[in-house]
């Protein structure tokens, strides 16, 4: 369902030291803005200075209550954060939008259906799903929100290694293997209590993730209630290395969903939130959940 929202302010978010050329965008868009919205808004940009203040930043400008639009001009990290922001905000009628410029752009790639400036300017927005992460027991167990997905196992590992090289497409080859050749299996605690070993556990919002794997059929925007549950129980590299050039050239088919999923860890493992890599003490539940029509976006 979508509805026709103007904004009484309009905060652009972005790092200034980004390799996407974040700034130039940034302030491209604020100036596409001015030309084409054809009411009176606040239109403000604000450059991030540290890791986590993009969340600080959204949660602040969507507080007030007011008919806000957060644009992140970031990759699926910085709307990440922005994300997280909004949701510890509160503020129905806030909403999100991302400009890619970042290494990754999963999201925006998979979920954009047209140029921000026009969707901005028609205030056509929609809602969808995210995913919430809960790494703990009870009440007070730490919470936070995905807007694509988060992975366990070979795709935080690798995502480390990527991140401690350079970027380019054959220094990324070459890193990806480095990981690959020297990477082991993680084992969990199902819910029903038993054992079992994975390379990969993924649970994705979205059909297509690292640029270029498809891991479901699934529908492009993520508005069902429910997320899929991508499992690679553990094989031979052989076999893992097989099943990662299908997902990257003929997709991985059909994949079970769910509306939430939780195991239990029993070492610390490393895991991926929107590309940003966390980790998990060993004997630890986590819980993944769908939160249907979270996030108010438009783009």
């Amino acid at each position: 369902m979508k509805t026709e929202q103007a904004f009484e302010s309009i905060v652009i978010i972005f790092n200034p030291n980004s390799s996407g050329d974040a700034p130039r965008l940034a302030e491209q868009l604020r100036e596409e803005l001015g030309e084409l919205l054809p009411y009176a808004s606040d239109v403000t940009l604000q450059p991030t200075d540290h890791a986590g203040h993009a969340v600080e930043l959204a949660r602040d400008a969507a507080s007030g209550g007011r008919d806000v639009l957060i644009v992140s001009v970031s990759g699926d990290g910085g709307y990440n954060e922005v994300v997280n922001g909004v949701m510890q905000a509160g503020n129905p009628r806030a909403v999100c939008a991302v400009m890619a410029a970042g290494n990754a752009n999963d999201h925006r790639r998979t979920t954009g259906t047209r140029p921000l400036g026009a969707a901005i300017t028609g205030g056509a927005v929609r809602h969808i799903d995210l995913l919430r992460i809960r790494t703990g027991d009870g009440p007070d167990a730490a919470a936070e929100y995905a807007h694509s997905y988060i992975g366990f196992g070979l795709t935080p590992v690798m995502a480390i290694d990527l991140e401690k090289g350079s970027k380019g497409a054959l220094k990324e080859l070459f890193s990806v293997m480095r990981t690959f050749s020297k990477f082991k299996p993680f084992e969990i605690r199902q819910s029903g209590g038993g054992r079992r070993k994975f390379d990969s556990l993924v649970f994705a919002n979205i059909p297509r993730m690292a640029k270029y794997a498809t891991l479901s059929e699934a529908d492009n925007l993520p508005s069902d209630g429910k997320f899929e549950v991508v499992m690679f129980p553990h094989r031979s590299k052989l076999q893992v290395l097989l099943t990662a050039l299908r997902a990257a050239t003929k997709g991985l088919g059909h994949q079970p969903s769910a509306s939430s999923y939780w195991f239990t860890t029993l070492k610390p493992i490393p895991y991926q939130v929107d590309g940003e890599v966390k980790s998990v003490d060993a004997n630890t539940r986590i819980t993944i959940e769908s939160v249907p029509a979270a996030l108010a976006t438009l783009g």
